[in-house]
């Protein structure tokens, strides 16, 4: 596994010194579980980004999926 290092902000790492400790978990861990939610999350957004800026999207309104459901 590749080794990265990184500066943190002073109050992040107390955060994550505690964290580790009250939880018996090491940093690290906490980490890659961060990196790998962000990563997702960033993932998702790009694709969504994506989709707005394709000149041939087709978008149905709010409205429309409210009636197709019968909520109105």
């Amino acid at each position: 596994m590749p080794i990265q290092s990184l500066r943190l902000p002073e109050e992040i790492a107390r955060q994550l010194d505690r964290l580790a400790v009250e939880t018996r978990r090491t940093k690290s861990s906490f980490i890659i579980e961060a990196l790998e939610f962000y990563l997702a999350e960033r993932q998702d957004l790009e694709i969504a980004l994506a989709r707005l800026r394709d000149p041939g999207a087709e978008w149905i309104t709010h409205e429309d999926v409210k009636n197709e459901l019968g909520l109105e």
